[in-house]
C-alpha cells in the first residue's frame, strides 16, 4: 500500500543507472532510504529536483517496516527553496546542515517535533534577508537540545565551558575539552538566540569559525559515531 508523507531530503546517491537511493528524513516514520527509479526520466513522477539536499517534498511511498530500503513512487515539491540553492552562503549552510543532520539522525523513531523545528528552520533560511552569518551555530545548539545533550545554561558568567559535561565552569577543567575564557562569553550569548535576533551578536570571523569548531567537538563528544563534517572547511573558506 502506498501512503503520502511529508519529508525533507538530506542526501541522494546514484545506486545504478536507472536507480537511485534518497535518504529522507520523514514526520511518519522518521529517516528512511527509498529507491527511486528514472529521476532524470522525462516521464518520471519523481524528477531529480525533488531530491537536492533539504529540499521540502511530499513523497508516495510504500513503508514495509522489515525492508531496510522502501520503494518510492512519486514525489513533489512542498515549499520552494530558490533562494538557498543560488545564494552562495545559504547553500554552504544548507549542505553543511544536511550533512550535520545525516550523521545525527540515525534512528528511524519519528518526532515531530524535531521534524517540524527542522523543517522551520530550513524555511527560515530561505526566507531570510538579515544576516544569518550565525545560523548553522543557533541551529546546532537547537539541534543539540532535540538530541538529548542541550548545553546547560547556569553559571553563563563562568569564565570556561565544559563541553565534555555540557556545563559551564569557574574553574579550568582538568580535561583538554572546553572552550577558552575568550570564547565561553560569546557561546553563553549564543545560546540566548534565536533565529530572530542572531544578527544581534557580533563577533568576528576568527571567532565564529572558533566557535564552529568548538560545537563540532561537542557534537564528537556526545553522539556515537560521529566524527566530524567535510563540509566544515567550506564554511570556514566562505566566511574568510
Amino acid at each position: 500500500m502506498y501512503l503520502k508523507l511529508s519529508g525533507l531530503v538530506l542526501r541522494t546517491v546514484k545506486y545504478s543507472d536507472k536507480a537511485s537511493i534518497s535518504t529522507i528524513y520523514t514526520r511518519e516514520y522518521g529517516c528512511v532510504s527509498y529507491i527511486v527509479y528514472g529521476i532524470n526520466g522525462k516521464k518520471s513522477n519523481a524528477k531529480s529536483s525533488c531530491f537536492i539536499p533539504l529540499s521540502l517534498i511530499e513523497i508516495t511511498a510504500k513503508h514495509q517496516p522489515t525492508k531496510e530500503i522502501q520503494v518510492l513512487k512519486e514525489a513533489r515539491i512542498r515549499h520552494n527553496l530558490l533562494n538557498l540553492h543560488i545564494n552562495p552562503l545559504k547553500n554552504a549552510i544548507g549542505l553543511f546542515v544536511a550533512e550535520l543532520l545525516i550523521k545525527t539522525l540515525k534512528k528511524t523513531e519519528p518526532e515531530e517535533r524535531l521534524f517540524d523545528f527542522i523543517e522551520n528552520s530550513i524555511k527560515i533560511l530561505e526566507s531570510g534577508d538579515c544576516d544569518i552569518a550565525n545560523f548553522h551555530l543557533i541551529f546546532m545548539l537547537h539541534l543539540a537540545s532535540y538530541l538529548g545533550f542541550k548545553p546547560n545554561d547556569e553559571e553563563q558568567n563562568a569564565a570556561y565551558f565544559d563541553l565534555l559535561n555540557g556545563e559551564f565552569k569557574f574553574n579550568k577543567p582538568t580535561h583538554i575539552h572546553f572552550l577558552s575564557p575568550e570564547l565561553t562569553p560569546l557561546f553563553a550569548q549564543l545560546l540566548l538566540l534565536s533565529y530572530d535576533s542572531e544578527d544581534t551578536l557580533v563577533m568576528s570571523r576568527n571567532h565564529r569559525n572558533l566557535l564552529l569548531d568548538g560545537l563540532i567537538e561537542y557534537y564528537k563528544l556526545h553522539v556515537p559515531e560521529f566524527f566530524g563534517l567535510n563540509s566544515v572547511s567550506v564554511l570556514h573558506e566562505i566566511f574568510n
